[in-house]
């Protein structure tokens, strides 16, 4: 009888090798897909965007990203998201650090219904909170004359709405992760529990508070329900306006494009610088 041919052991390695070649080439072109077509559309002049696209541009021009700054007030609402989101995201941070270290640390009456809480803000949807916040800044408004709707100030207050649970939640999972030899520790060398947090748990847990830093961050950066209801036209932000780009008679599709490559990249520089940290903080405490 013929002998059997042997199959050689890396063949199916081999096979896995060739699937995944195939399947991360396509998931690549798949996210560089819409990169390429926006970086092409925001070089083009508005007459060769307006028509058929065109993969290869027959003329490049950087004009548009000179005009996005003078069509609408584009770097007022830099200014805007950023004073809102770079303050939403400290109030997230430092509010979620201490409720995250008395979860994880102490033991006090309603912890469990607290943690549970936290959580279940989670499984509803951004909208079911815009009526309701909504009618709060415009009572408080009338009632005590401060400014909520409409302010810098109010729009921080409803991102914190959806941004301090979760972070909340993340940093009592990190925190539990952290030996508690180190509280102890620094008790022993005359730190109190203000000090044992600030000194020795904080900065083991620089992971995690970045992640939950870069999370508040994108949060508000890229929000637009609650900025096209909260915000009037001197406190908008970058995501509401870019829809000035558009008007009754035309769309400026190629300064679109422009200006949302210019509204990506601090969210993409500060994701790049803190990738490590970021990757460190979604992972912790995963085994334990």
């Amino acid at each position: 009888m013929p002998e059997t041919r042997r199959r050689s052991p890396l063949a199916p390695a081999r096979s896995f090798q060739a699937v995944r070649a195939v399947f991360l080439t396509l998931l690549t072109g798949s996210v560089a897909l819409p990169v390429y077509v926006m970086v092409t559309s925001s070089l083009k002049p508005l007459a060769d965007v307006a028509g058929a696209f065109h993969w290869i541009p027959s003329g490049l021009t950087v004009r548009p990203y000179v005009d996005i700054w003078h069509t609408v007030p584009l770097a007022q609402y830099f200014v805007n998201s950023l004073i809102v989101a770079g303050s939403a995201t400290a109030a997230s941070v430092v509010i979620a650090v201490f409720a995250a270290y008395a979860v994880s640390r102490y033991g006090f009456r309603g912890k469990r219904v607290f943690t549970v809480t936290v959580l279940s803000t989670q499984m509803f949807p951004g909208i079911l909170f815009l009526l309701p916040l909504f009618l709060i800044f415009v009572n408080v408004g009338n009632a005590t004359g401060i400014a909520l709707y409409g302010s810098r100030a109010g729009l921080i207050l409803a991102y914190l709405t959806f941004s301090l649970p979760f972070s909340i939640w993340m940093l009592i999972g990190y925190f539990d992760s952290v030996p508690r030899d180190l509280d102890e520790a620094a008790t022993v060398d005359g730190c109190g529990p203000l000090g044992a947090l600030l000194r020795v748990v904080v900065p083991a847990a620089v992971p995690g508070i970045v992640a939950v830093a870069v999370y508040s961050f994108m949060t508000a950066w890229g929000e637009v329900l609650f900025a096209s209801v909260m915000t009037n036209q001197q406190t908008r932000t970058l995501a509401v306006g870019l829809q000035g780009y558009s008007t009754q008679n035309d769309v400026y599709w190629n300064q679109i494009m422009a200006a949302s490559l210019v509204v990506s990249v601090p969210v993409v520089a500060g994701f790049l610088l803190l990738q490590r940290y970021l990757v460190a903080g979604l992972t912790a405490g995963a085994v334990k």
